[in-house]
């Protein structure tokens, strides 16, 4: 019987040291942290430089032109005299700045710029040699009409606003959004050039003068029909398509 006893005991220690060690490596299991995974080599994270750098000042070849390099050719194309002579959108002098591009001839870059005189009704195209920051042509021509600036869009739509057709505007806009429109801030322009069409009895003078139909965005990025409106930024006129 004592014998019995023993082996009893015996059994319940080790049962319980059994137990007991199952539940210590249990728990060092669950409590050590879990073993960092192997990374591979394409998945470390990268660091980036939020600075990208200076923006270079000059382009190289057929690179487009740099703000530094439109500035410069700007400076170059208006010559006095087309200072003098032509007039802008605003009727004050000097001509209407549309646009510049690159023109890359081997290792010679050229910037040609354009630009429109109301006064003359001419679109004029400058072309600078910016490493000598010299004029190296002029041109110009009646008739041509080369897509309209972005100010020339926002002054269009000054010249709807202060005419009574702007009813046609403000009437458009309520009907799309539901809310009366406040003004010039309540919306974005941009414009295709019109040129008359035999038809447009009322408008044909454009093509040779400077016409636009404004393309008019709300803010929530609602799109309000007026191509029915002609504005003449030449004439400085509003009117309807025949």
């Amino acid at each position: 019987m004592g014998r019995y006893r023993k082996w009893a005991w015996g059994l319940g220690v080790a049962t319980v040291t059994a137990v007991s060690a199952f539940g210590v490596a249990s728990w060092q299991a669950n409590a050590a942290p879990p073993p960092t995974p192997p990374t591979v080599a394409g998945e470390q994270p990268g660091v980036t430089d939020p600075n990208p750098g200076p923006v270079p000042a000059t382009g190289i070849g057929s690179d487009a032109l740099t703000a530094g390099e439109v500035d410069k050719a700007r400076k170059v194309a208006v010559t006095p005299q087309l200072a003098s002579a032509a007039e802008d959108v605003t009727g004050a002098k000097g001509p209407e700045y549309l646009s510049a591009t690159i023109v890359a001839e081997g290792a010679t870059r050229r910037a040609e710029l354009y630009y429109y005189d109301y006064k003359a009704e001419k679109v004029i195209k400058q072309v600078v040699d910016l490493p000598s920051g010299t004029l190296a042509g002029s041109y110009s021509a009646a008739g041509v009409q080369p897509p309209a600036s972005k100010r020339e869009a926002a002054t269009g739509l000054e010249l709807l606003l202060a005419n009574p057709l702007a009813a046609d505007l403000k009437s458009a806009y309520q009907k799309a959004t539901g809310r009366q429109f406040a003004g010039k801030d309540d919306v974005t322009v941009t414009a295709h050039v019109y040129k008359a069409k035999p038809a447009d009895s009322r408008n044909k003078q454009c093509g040779q003068s400077r016409c636009l139909q404004l393309v008019v965005e709300t803010k929530d990025g609602l799109f309000i029909d007026v191509n029915h409106l002609i504005i003449d930024l030449s004439g400085r006129t509003v009117a309807r398509l025949a």
